[in-house]
């Protein structure tokens, strides 16, 4: 990252849509760092249904995804659904990440692609399940059982790139542990680009802040 970057014009992307990419794009965007998540739904979570998530009674996992997504949406994250990063690789200071657009008649096929996207960023957040492909291509270190090395704020060996679930993790594959990896992805990432150590704590004033008349009693 460039070292004259700051929280107003630092930018992150978030490499998969599931629960610990959508949690990094939403701290990142809640906190205003220029975020952009790519997401081919291949999530795990349209198989689940949860009830073992602290908080939630009884939630399928789409509805839960829906929930999620529209959240990372509403905090002005610029989702991009059905585009695939095909490769990232480094550029100077940050990171440039290459994206197909495959539509789903073509994606069945294999074959077409509709539209290329070139884009940069200073930070970037693998979120892709326990396909490890781009982290590999990147070089970052991997640990003996096969799972890319991280620390407890998930960066990797390369500095700037975040991996967290199960790209991280040889079983614990839960829907809570990957929001709190995301998280700690983008606090890190905050961090860093304010010089000092950042805490999301949020108080019911700014509930009532950002809510307003929505604020649940």
């Amino acid at each position: 990252m460039s070292d004259e970057a700051t929280v107003d014009d630092a930018s992150v992307i978030v490499v998969g849509g599931g629960p610990a990419g959508l949690s990094a794009a939403l701290f990142a965007a809640k906190n205003g760092l220029e975020t952009t998540l790519f997401d081919t739904d291949e999530t795990w979570m349209h198989k689940a249904h949860l009830f073992n998530y602290l908080g939630i009674g009884s939630v399928g996992g789409s509805e839960f995804m829906a929930t999620a997504r529209q959240q990372v949406d509403d905090f002005g994250a610029d989702r991009r659904q059905n585009e695939e990063v095909t490769a990232v690789s480094e550029a100077g200071d940050g990171f440039v990440v290459e994206t197909s657009v495959v539509s789903e008649t073509q994606r069945a096929d294999g074959d077409a692609v509709d539209a290329d996207g070139e884009y940069e960023a200073d930070f970037v957040v693998l979120a892709t399940g326990a396909n490890r492909d781009i982290a590999d291509d990147l070089g970052v270190a991997f640990a003996e059982d096969g799972t890319v090395d991280v620390g407890v704020e998930m960066e990797t060996s390369l500095a700037g790139v975040y991996a967290t679930g199960a790209m991280v993790r040889a079983e614990e594959w839960q829907a809570a542990i990957a929001v709190g990896d995301g998280a700690a992805a983008a606090l890190n990432i905050l961090s860093s680009v304010r010089g000092e150590h950042y805490h999301d704590f949020n108080v019911p004033a700014d509930a009532e802040r950002v809510f307003g008349n929505h604020l649940a009693e």
